[in-house]
């Protein structure tokens, strides 16, 4: 045999002995790892089994905790957070509570007002009447006219914005026993394209008692334009008309006398106007009184104080500013700057926010404002921060009220406030403790 071919086939033979025995150790190897992978679940040791059930069950115990405190944190969103009146179909644009507080109105986009029976705030579900409007308009704002049983809704629609006022009819009785069931409440006046085309910002009331006025409610409504109108709660009558002539609306309101009528618009000063009343308690006419002058920038909301006496305003330039208008204004005196307060309320980067409302306790002694889907409760004393709900509402809060009396709360009696949202929910708030300095 040739000695190269010789060399040649013990080299393969070699070869193939090494490559046997490589594949040999290695198959030997794999089977061993995959009857050690077998073993524990075949012939398991309890004491090493143990572990890892425990350790999923941990985590499994820890998510199921942490969606449960996610809940609970969400009921106990905060400690002022009283309750939530639901049944809302669509965003929540206004409230307003009934003179005894005992009843609270909502307007809500989905084409319904809602009054809801305040009789616990404590309740698990609250009955409430429903007044569906005319089709077409959607209810912007609502204020109770005299008492619990009227009330007057603004309407917005295609055409322009409406006023209804509707009035629950008291079972008429013959010579038997008085009727329990309840007629629905029924249109008794109706104004239509009452601010042209242009939209209704705010819609407010109150009882008129300042001078010789005979107790009616005054309703003020305020267009998105530079017109305010009032109104007289019972009849529908047009009571006056006033051009702020600052180029657009914020809003408007009535001092709780209804004395005044104040608006903060686009421009920086507050226009304060009086309601002037004659012999026989009706309104004679809306005059200009005073301007509040003072500010840096637009003025974003403004409430009086429960005496009537007093405007509290909030600007975009970042500051609150309480005025007393108790001033004889016929003699050319000015209203006075009483106190200012920063608004202590920051963005992430510091910058000082502005309130887009505000609403006064009916002791004076707490301001609620908020920003966005903040509510905050401010001292009217010293400007400090008394308490702050970061997110009161899952959406920007578009309106917030005081009740204007104590409603039961348990075996309690409270004053709350109640505050509106684009999430669809209405939800009633305890007042913080002032502590006195």
């Amino acid at each position: 045999m040739d000695p190269i071919l010789s060399t040649a086939v013990l080299s393969l033979v070699i070869g193939a002995v090494i490559a046997f025995v490589f594949f040999r150790s290695y198959l030997l190897k794999q089977r061993s790892e995959l009857q050690t992978i077998a073993k524990p679940d075949l012939h398991s040791d309890p004491k090493k089994h143990s572990k890892p059930p425990q350790h999923v069950s941990r985590k499994s115990h820890s998510k199921s905790h942490a969606h449960a405190s996610d809940k609970d944190s969400n009921k106990r969103h905060h400690p002022l957070d009283l309750n939530t009146l639901k049944g809302h179909a669509d965003s929540v644009t206004g409230l307003c509570f009934s003179p005894d507080a005992r009843n609270l109105a909502t307007a809500c986009s989905d084409g319904v007002v809602r009054i809801f029976k305040l009789e616990d705030a404590s309740s698990k579900s609250f009955k409430f009447l429903r007044i569906n409007l005319p089709a077409g308009g959607h209810p912007i704002a609502v204020a109770f006219s005299d008492d619990a049983s009227s009330i007057v809704v603004a309407s917005q629609a295609m055409t322009g914005c409406s006023l209804y006022m509707y009035e629950e009819e008291k079972p008429k009785t013959a010579n038997g026993p008085k009727q329990q069931t309840k007629l629905p409440p029924q249109i008794k006046w109706e104004h239509h394209k009452i601010h042209e085309k242009q939209a209704i910002l705010t819609l407010t009331g109150s009882t008129a008692t300042y001078g010789t006025a005979d107790g009616s409610t005054i309703i003020a409504s305020c267009s998105e334009g530079t017109d305010i109108t009032l109104w007289h709660g019972r009849t529908g009558k047009v009571l006056g008309h006033v051009d702020t002539n600052q180029l657009k609306n914020n809003m408007a309101t009535i001092s709780p006398n209804g004395r005044f009528l104040a608006a903060a618009a686009f421009t920086a000063d507050v226009k304060v106007w009086e309601i002037v009343y004659s012999k026989d308690g009706s309104v004679k006419e809306v005059s200009k009184a005073m301007q509040l002058k003072g500010h840096k920038s637009a003025v974003t909301w403004l409430c009086f104080s429960p005496n009537s006496e007093q405007i509290i305003t909030a600007s975009k330039d970042g500051s609150i500013r309480i005025w007393n208008i108790n001033v004889r204004y016929h003699l050319d005196e000015d209203p006075k700057t009483l106190k200012v307060f920063p608004i202590p309320l920051q963005d992430s980067s510091g910058s000082t926010l502005h309130y887009d409302r505000l609403s006064l306790s009916p002791d004076g002694k707490i301001l609620a404002t908020t920003h966005g889907s903040t509510l905050q409760w401010l001292c009217m004393e010293t400007g400090k921060v008394l308490d702050t709900a970061e997110k009161a509402h899952d959406g920007d809060i578009t309106w917030i009220s005081w009740s204007p009396k104590t409603i039961p709360l348990g075996n309690e009696q409270v004053v709350v406030l109640a505050t509106a949202s684009v999430d669809k929910k209405v939800k009633l708030w305890a007042a913080p403790s002032v502590i006195s300095s």
